[in-house]
């Protein structure tokens, strides 16, 4: 619903609340799963009004021009943040909710969710993702069965016109073929080497960079390769990079690391989303928050090599 896992957190909390405070009003006439569910939609609900729109850069503005500055960060909550498999994974008991649990986390389908009005974002959600019957969603919402399914219906049409269901199987948030464990030691290899060439060599022709909060954000081998020559390495010939595995948003992920001369150990920065397609990764997503690196478990700092 929000895009965010520490609003999400957040809200988990102030919905924690509201049921304590109104317990006494809990009628039994549904379930109380159900009744909490209420609770925490219509807080969600009354937080997307205080809030604005979470997306990704290529959702927000054209690709930027590589010969140009970039365009300096947004710091304001509109980014859409990076969420971890392993939350998921405890929560999903056969291998069917587990891909379905990681597709309803995608980034491509969270940024075509976030397009959607909060209430038939909540709608799709509740039908499509959690699978509540028109009546079950309808008495949640306070809406008609019939207006529920009209809801559903237009959350249905403008999702499919941004967003492509079934895609996981190429974005698996485990490496488990031999040839995608190739492709993800060789692109971590490339970064660690400064090897640009090779990094480039591994994307796709029309593949994506962005780098949130910064809003400019890049298409194509051409462009992404002289925006990691100019500003990301700048002709650097030995790396300040690391990386560590982890995976997000159903995709392969890593946590960013970069050298510190001061004190010589390398300093967590950013979350990095893979999407690969093939032998071949077609979108690159840096969220650059050391702050998330807690939330995957990843260590705040390595010592260097």
């Amino acid at each position: 619903m929000l895009g965010s896992l520490q609003d999400a957190e957040d809200l988990v909390q102030e919905s924690l609340l509201r049921a304590w405070q109104k317990l006494g009003t809990f009628e039994g006439r549904a379930s109380f799963r159900a009744w909490l569910y209420k609770i925490a939609t219509n807080a969600c609900l009354d937080a997307l009004d205080r809030r604005p729109r979470r997306t990704l850069p290529p959702a927000r503005a054209p690709s930027a021009d590589p010969s140009a500055p970039p365009a300096g960060p947004v710091s304001e909550p509109i980014w859409i943040e990076p969420f971890p498999d392993d939350f998921l994974d405890e929560a999903s008991p056969t291998p069917e909710a587990k891909y379905d649990a990681h597709e309803s986390i995608t980034l491509a389908f969270l940024s075509a969710l976030q397009a959607l009005p909060p209430r038939q974002r909540a709608v799709l959600i509740l039908c499509d993702v959690l699978e509540w019957q028109a009546d079950e969603a309808a008495r949640t919402l306070d809406m008609t069965a019939s207006s529920v399914s009209s809801a559903l219906h237009r959350a249905r049409v403008t999702l499919a016109k941004s967003y492509r269901s079934g895609d996981l199987a190429s974005m698996s948030p485990e490496p488990r073929d031999e040839r995608t464990r190739s492709l993800l030691s060789r692109y971590v290899r490339a970064w660690e080497n400064a090897d640009i060439d090779a990094l480039v060599d591994l994307l796709k022709d029309d593949a994506t960079f962005s780098m949130p909060p910064y809003p400019s954000w890049y298409r194509g081998k051409i462009a992404i390769r002289e925006f990691i020559r100019t500003e990301i390495l700048a002709g650097r010939a030995q790396s300040p990079f690391r990386f560590m595995p982890t995976r997000a948003n159903g995709r392969p992920a890593f946590g960013w690391y970069r050298l510190d001369d001061s004190d010589h150990r390398f300093h967590g920065f950013a979350i990095q989303v893979l999407g690969l397609e093939g032998e071949s990764i077609s979108d690159i997503a840096t969220f650059m928050d050391p702050r998330l690196l807690a939330r995957f478990g990843l260590p705040d700092a390595l010592e260097a090599r």
